[in-house]
């Protein structure tokens, strides 16, 4: 029954993209395009940080320099052997899932703000690193020449449009499978209580380093095509604020404890901040996002997922 339950979200959610992309074609406007990919990158990455942070417990501040990370495995590639886009997406994804997998044997035997701290203390190390990496050209930035035509589109920003809504669907499709499956009931176990989870014989460390792995490769895997999308990276832009904070604000917005939670809170701030970009300043998204941030916190300390569900509790009482 799982297994159906299963393959039938497969289904319609790939059934979905697949009419939303369609529909999405018959607006002329590439700035659509944009838009929708910065909003569909958002949810991959809120869907990362969610399996780590949310379904872990464990707050993750380094969100940055995974998503980064991908993004310069694209630049490495780019200048050794160009390849095509989702080749770059399963590299940048096989990268950062293996710097994952090292930060959670080293870190996570620590908890709370000692673990937050030190995945920032790593954020910052590989900034470092980067910026004084001649290859990837170091802090004066790297510039990337897109293909004249993609392949399937003759459009390239509708090509990485495309790339970028699959891999939004399989990010949620992975985050569902878990939030029901035995791995995912071990995470709400770690995110309750770690001791007695351990005492219960709760494998609590092998758990982490998935979560660390998972949520590292996914956000690997976000960051790959953004220099085909900028075509111009350098460390201000990959290492960007805006990633870390909106990785972690949008779980908090939308609901940290469901899988439906992220994809509501990166369409809401996301689409927020476009609209923000366009007609006032980019400018303010940061001012946005925390000034949501604090709202919710308030009013809404589970986030709409969890208002929602308060809602429909009391009505039958």
């Amino acid at each position: 029954m799982g297994r159906m339950r299963n393959s039938t979200f497969w289904a319609a959610a790939f059934a979905v993209g697949a009419v939303f992309f369609g529909l999405s074609l018959l607006v002329p406007n590439d700035y659509y395009f944009f838009a929708g990919y910065v909003v569909l990158q958002y949810i991959v990455l809120a869907t990362a940080w969610n399996i780590l942070g949310g379904y872990t417990g464990y707050v993750n501040f380094g969100s940055a320099a995974f998503f980064a990370l991908g993004a310069y495995s694209t630049v490495v590639m780019y200048k050794l052997l160009p390849l095509p886009v989702p080749l770059l997406v399963v590299i940048g994804g096989v990268i950062s899932g293996a710097v994952g997998l090292g930060m959670g044997y080293l870190t996570l035997r620590l908890r709370g703000a000692f673990f937050s701290i030190a995945t920032l203390a790593l954020a910052v190390v590989v900034q470092t690193l980067i910026t004084n990496w001649d290859f990837v050209g170091g802090s004066r930035g790297a510039y990337i020449i897109r293909p004249a035509h993609a392949p399937l589109l003759g459009n390239y920003i509708q090509y990485l449009f495309l790339v970028m809504l699959v891999l939004a669907v399989i990010a949620v499709g992975i985050a569902r499978s878990i939030e029901r499956s035995r791995l995912g009931f071990g995470f709400s176990s770690i995110r309750d209580d770690e001791q007695a989870a351990e005492a219960a014989g709760v494998p609590t460390l092998r758990l982490k380093l998935v979560a660390t792995t998972l949520s590292g490769a996914l956000m690997g895997m976000a960051g790959a095509p953004l220099p085909y999308y900028v075509t111009y990276l350098d460390p201000a832009s990959g290492f960007n604020l805006a990633y870390a904070v909106n990785s972690i604000a949008m779980p908090l917005i939308g609901g940290m404890t469901s899988w439906i939670g992220p994809i509501i809170g990166a369409v809401f701030l996301g689409t927020i901040q476009q609209l923000a970009t366009v007609t006032i300043s980019s400018a303010l998204n940061l001012l946005i996002v925390g000034a949501l941030l604090v709202l919710f916190v308030v009013i809404a300390p589970n986030g709409i997922v969890g208002l929602v569900e308060s809602r429909l509790r009391a009505r039958r009482r």
